[in-house]
This record gives C-alpha cells, sequence and structure tokens, in this order.
C-alpha cells in the first residue's frame, strides 16, 4: 500500500495548483450530521457511508465526500463568485468489493458563479485535466440535464415526471418506470388486485403500522389516479431510448442530439447547453474531436449532479474506479441555500489512484 505521507504530499501539490488558479483552501468536519444526507439521497446512502450516532448531535456519518459541506458552507457565509479547493479523506463502505479502499484522499476544486455556467464547467474539466498530467486516462464526459428534460417534457401527468426524475440516478427502477408507464409491463397481481377493490380495508388486520389509514388511503388514491392514467407513447419511448443509446465523440453526439431534437422539442435548452460547453472547452484548449459523451454518463454514481457530469478512467484498468470526477450540481445549491441558488460544478482526483499509475507506467 502506498505510503499516506506520499499521498498527502501529493494532494497538497496538487491543491497548490488549485489554490493558483485563484481558489479559496476550505476545511470541513470529517463528521458530518446523517439528516442532511438522509435528506438528499433517501435511506440508500447507509449502503454507502459509515453512520454513527451522538447523544448531544444525534446520527453523524464519517465524510462520503467534500460536495455537500462545501455547498453548505458557501450558501451561508460565501460571496459571490467563488472557487475553493480542498483536500482530505473521505470514507465508503465497500460491501462487494474487498480489493476497493474504503477511505482515501480527495482534492478538490469548485466553481460558484453564474455569470457563464458553460465556460465554468470548462474551467474545472480542463483545470482537472492538466492536474493529471500526462497519466494514460480516458475522459468520458455526459450531460444529466438532457435526459431530465426529455422526461419534463413526456405526454404524461406530473405525478409519473416527478417518479422518473427521482429514479435518473437507478437505471433499473427508472427502466422499471419507463415499462410499466408504458403499458409494457403488467400491473403486480397484489397491486391489481388492490385497486380492484371496492373497499380494501374490508376484512384488513387491526392497524399496527407507523402510516395512519389517512395515509394509505392518500397513497391507495395515487395508485388509481396514476392506473388510469394515459400510457406514455411508444415514440416517446423510443427518443428516450434514443437519448440513452448516444455514445460518440462529443461534435458526433451533438449532432445526434439535435437530430432528436426534431422530435423531442424539450430537449433543445439542454442541447444549447452542452453546444455551449463544447465551444467553451474548444477556447481552452481541450481536443473535443477526442472526447467521448455518453449520454447516459453519471447515472449510477453521481447521485446530486443534474448538469454536465465527467470522469477520467485509467486505460486498460477496468478494475480501477475512476481517478477523477465531477460535474454540475446546481439543483444541491437550491436544495441546501433555504431558498436561494447558485450555478456550481466541481470536480475531484484521487492522488492514491493517479500515484498507483504513474508508478505502472
Amino acid at each position: 500500500m502506498m505510503e499516506r505521507a506520499a499521498i498527502r504530499a501529493r494532494a497538497a501539490a496538487l491543491r497548490a495548483q488549485f489554490e493558483a488558479e485563484g481558489a479559496q483552501v476550505v476545511e470541513t468536519a470529517i463528521l458530518q450530521p446523517a439528516d442532511t444526507l438522509l435528506d438528499l439521497y433517501g435511506e440508500d446512502i447507509r449502503a454507502r457511508a459509515y453512520v454513527t450516532s451522538d447523544a448531544l448531535r444525534g446520527e453523524q456519518m464519517l465524510r462520503p465526500d467534500f460536495t455537500v459541506p462545501v455547498v453548505q458552507m458557501h450558501m451561508a457565509h460565501g460571496a459571490e463568485p467563488a472557487r475553493y479547493t480542498y483536500s482530505g479523506e473521505v470514507f465508503r463502505r465497500q460491501e462487494d468489493d474487498a480489493d476497493r479502499a474504503n477511505e482515501y484522499t480527495q482534492v478538490g476544486y469548485e466553481v460558484f458563479d453564474r455569470e457563464n455556467p458553460a465556460d465554468a464547467d470548462a474551467e474545472v474539466f480542463s483545470f482537472i485535466l492538466r492536474a493529471l498530467g500526462d497519466a494514460p486516462l480516458r475522459a468520458a464526459t455526459g450531460d444529466i440535464g438532457v435526459l431530465m428534460a426529455a422526461v419534463s417534457g413526456l405526454n404524461t401527468t406530473e405525478a409519473r415526471k416527478a417518479a422518473l426524475r427521482r429514479h435518473i440516478w437507478h437505471p433499473r427502477r427508472f427502466r422499471a418506470l419507463i415499462d410499466r408507464y408504458s403499458g409494457r409491463s403488467p400491473v403486480p397481481p397484489s397491486r391489481a388486485a388492490l385497486l380492484a377493490a371496492n373497499d380494501p380495508f374490508a376484512d384488513s388486520a387491526p392497524d399496527i403500522g407507523l402510516r395512519s389509514r389517512a395515509e394509505v388511503e392518500t397513497r391507495i388514491a395515487t395508485l388509481k389516479a396514476d392506473a388510469e392514467a394515459a400510457p406514455i407513447g411508444d415514440n416517446e419511448v423510443a427518443l428516450l431510448d434514443a437519448i440513452l443509446s448516444v455514445r460518440e465523440s462529443l461534435p458526433y453526439a451533438l449532432e445526434r442530439l439535435r437530430d432528436i431534437a426534431v422530435d423531442m422539442p424539450a430537449i433543445n435548452p439542454a442541447v444549447a447547453r452542452v453546444a455551449d460547453r463544447m465551444k467553451a472547452l474548444q477556447k481552452r484548449g481541450v481536443d473535443v474531436e477526442r472526447l467521448d459523451f455518453e449520454a447516459s454518463y453519471g447515472r449510477t454514481s453521481m447521485e446530486y449532479y443534474d448538469g454536465f457530469v465527467f470522469g477520467f478512467y485509467a486505460e486498460g484498468r477496468a478494475d480501477l474506479p475512476a481517478v477523477a470526477t465531477g460535474g454540475r450540481y446546481d439543483a444541491l445549491t437550491r436544495v441546501l441555500g433555504q431558498g436561494t441558488e447558485i450555478p456550481a460544478v466541481g470536480g475531484v482526483i484521487r492522488p492514491g489512484l493517479l500515484m498507483a499509475l504513474e508508478a505502472d507506467k
């Protein structure tokens, strides 16, 4: 295992690079209040985070990342525009792969700037790219905002669109909902029987659950309203599938998205943002002709990102996680800002992985 001191020294050097670009160094607590993270991600985060409790402070989590506490700090005290950098350990439970680290160092760069989001995206990506040096890495990019716009433009109920948006980061659940809402998969027998019953509480057992009867009745009414809604059309499902299948170099991917937008105008603003970002990347010297774009990228591990997403991966080392990742998280600032918001984008590097690749080379 690589010496911790060497990793910390490399992290300090990377952080100094970002500081030289004008970023302010910030520190965050290792123990974070669990309620904030649970409100953001739901109970799913318990499978990935170390949770403990405190008699005075309640449930706490070992810091699973830096973004949430940095956003909280900025929304409470930060000036505009702002650029931050940080380094330190994060903690992630690993239940499926014992070889993956459950504690490792991250170095990050975050930008809060409402003037030119496309240029801010390009700034973060290009700074991370430069900091990675000549390590043999493949860059992958995407934009969650395109799929979110497509869902918002569907000809279906607001409740269904809200459910689909909530599960964009869970591809299997998202697909199951699409199949159900389009009529491609049948209603489960238990739910069908419940919806068909004139009095679902007839001959029922005593109320012993945590939900009141009124809450259960409201849920049943919601299910009935959903069952009566018209199915999502085959053409719209095909357009969603076409978006999710886009995987080409950035310029070609952009042309494909523009073709899809002819039949799904709701994605036009999101596609325009992809085009603006590509121009901003070119201005900063990024070779966009060799930059991969995957419309479904970021849907399994980047739950708070709602726009541009990117990652850098070791060529020929599929066993390794991403060496660097990042993206745009405007909605997160809205949730944590208590009524205020600001466009924000950032990225992190794992110096330990970067050093291991350099040693192999």
